[in-house]
This record gives C-alpha cells, sequence and structure tokens, in this order.
C-alpha cells in the first residue's frame, strides 16, 4: 500500500543562504517518503500578526491544501509558520536561531556554534543545512578554491590569501584548479591573483555562476580550499565528501562562527592552512556530513510515519 505524499508548506524570503536551507531540507524529505510542496512568500508582519493573534486568513493560502509540514528560515518567516499552523495545521520546523521564543515552533534546527539550549523541540545541527548529497563521483584531479570577503566576523589581507593559494597550488601540479569568488569578495582581488601558467587554472567569479554551479563542481572536486570566512561554503564541501582546507582569514575577534571552524578542526573535519602547511595531509572526512538527511529523518520517525 503506498504511503499519502506529505504537504509541505516551504516559505521563501527570497535570500539564496536560507533559500538553500529550506530546499536542501526539503529534497532530504523527499528522498525518504512522497512529497508534496508549495513555495510561498511570507507574509508582511501585519498580515501574519492578523493571521496569527486574530485568525484573518490570507486569500493566498485559500486554494492549498492543508500542510503536513510548514518550514522556514529567516526571520521574515518566522510569524507566517505560525499563522499557519494555527489557521491550517501542521506542524512547524524553522531553521537558524528564530526570533521569537523556541517554544512557539514545533521544532527547531539550530546551528551548534549557536550554542543552543537543550530542549525536546531543538535539534541541533553541525551548520546550517544545505543542497549538496554527497558524491561518489570526486575525481582525484580536481581541486577547488572558494574565496569569500569581509563580513561582520572576519577582516580580510589580500596578500596573506594570495601567499596561501600560491601554496597549496604549487604544493600539488597534478591537480586542475577552479577558483571562484563570492558577492562579498573585495573588487580588485582577482586582479591581483598571482595565476601561474605551469598548470590548469581556471577563474569563474561568481557573477558567471548560476544557483547550480557551486552544487556541480563539488560533486567533482576531491579536495576544496575554502576561506574561512565562508563558513557555509565548508560545510557544503564536508557534505559532498570531499577533502577540505580552510585558508587563514583573520576574525574581527572571537566569535561563535570562528569557534565552530575551531571545533570542526579540532575534530578532524579540516584542515586549517598553517596545520596543513607544518605537517598534515589534507584528507577526506572518514564519516559522512549528510546533516539535511540526519534532520529529514528525525522528522520522518518521529512524526510523520
Amino acid at each position: 500500500m503506498s504511503k499519502r505524499p506529505w504537504r509541505v508548506w516551504r516559505f521563501s524570503d527570497g535570500k539564496a543562504g536560507h533559500d538553500n536551507q529550506s530546499r536542501g531540507l526539503l529534497a532530504a524529505l523527499q528522498r525518504l517518503r512522497p512529497v508534496e510542496a508549495d513555495d510561498l512568500s511570507p507574509l508582511t508582519r501585519t498580515r501574519a500578526l492578523a493571521a496569527w493573534l486574530l485568525g484573518r486568513r490570507p486569500p493566498a493560502w485559500g486554494d492549498l491544501p492543508d500542510p503536513d509540514l510548514i518550514l522556514g528560515a529567516g526571520h521574515q518567516t518566522h510569524l507566517s509558520l505560525l499563522a499557519a499552523r494555527k489557521l491550517r495545521g501542521g506542524k512547524t520546523v524553522v531553521l537558524m536561531q528564530p526570533s521569537l521564543p523556541l517554544a512557539l515552533f514545533d521544532l527547531c534546527l539550530i546551528p551548534q556554534h549557536d550554542a543552543p539550549p537543550v530542549r525536546a523541540n531543538v535539534l541541533p545541527t553541525r551548520g546550517a543545512l544545505n543542497r549538496i548529497q554527497p558524491s561518489p563521483h570526486l575525481a582525484s584531479d580536481r581541486g577547488l578554491l572558494l574565496i569569500g570577503g569581509p563580513s561582520a566576523h572576519f577582516g580580510w589581507d589580500h596578500l596573506a590569501l594570495y601567499q596561501q593559494i600560491t601554496a597549496v597550488v604549487q604544493a600539488d601540479s597534478m591537480t586542475r584548479w577552479t577558483l571562484t569568488t563570492s558577492r562579498r569578495t573585495p573588487a580588485g582581488f582577482l586582479q591581483g591573483l598571482p595565476v601561474s601558467t605551469d598548470q590548469p587554472f581556471e577563474v569563474v567569479p561568481v557573477t558567471a555562476t548560476d544557483r547550480d554551479w557551486l552544487p556541480t563542481q563539488l560533486a567533482q572536486a576531491h579536495q576544496v580550499w575554502v576561506t574561512a570566512d565562508s563558513v557555509s561554503m565548508i560545510y557544503e564541501a564536508l557534505t559532498a565528501g570531499a577533502a577540505v582546507g580552510v585558508f587563514a582569514i583573520p576574525p574581527s575577534r572571537p566569535n561563535r562562527l570562528s569557534r565552530g571552524i575551531d571545533q570542526l578542526a579540532e575534530q578532524g573535519w579540516i584542515t586549517p592552512f598553517e596545520r596543513w602547511r607544518q605537517t598534515a595531509p589534507l584528507t577526506r572526512p572518514a564519516g559522512s556530513f549528510a546533516e539535511a538527511d540526519r534532520c529529514a529523518c528525525w522528522i520522518v520517525k518521529r512524526w510523520l510515519d
């Protein structure tokens, strides 16, 4: 007897990082059992409050089947999750630390580096969830260099990063390297990049990529080097199963993200540049890092089957 498909409402605020997380969880659920999904934009704060507190039904939801599960990542989605559950039923899953009290949601998927409290409705995750799947096709001669940029938690040093990139590339003459940037990468970074013509080295700026470019590259690259500020890409590379090295970027001050990276290094998941340069080889993780699948399994076993 076939299982009834679950109906999932996925609220998206349009931000790529948030979208990547909720899409990753939805895809993991779909790998486990039949799921039918509706993608929705969050209500405005006023309309969401009216729906949640006063029971005013938004016209946009009128023709949709009732949800079994309601997903959302990003502060703009939180009130819509609660309003949807009150008016239409289902269980709410919020990704990342919510701006509202944890007790309001059925399940909170919060990265460990945010130090979530121990609660029955909180499931700590190793980093943010993503759409990447472990790849069985990693090529030993393919390497990726993923460059971020300054942020609230990290500074930047062009020269130090150029030196690290040169050391990694020159240490492995058999690898075909591809370097890409992010939207935070400072203007002028690529112009000063010291590129050797002695081995294959391709530069693909972020403006030349689409949403599927990085997942495709991660499915092929045996080793991936990421700047320390690009925490989401570190977790994506780990999920793909690559050997992951981390370029040193000066933190603006000790913070939750840098502490999370230190923890990954201590547990043997990643290799910091300084450790690699001294003694440590870059090796693939010994275990699986499929966090979206782990969270999806939790939901399936405890709630919906």
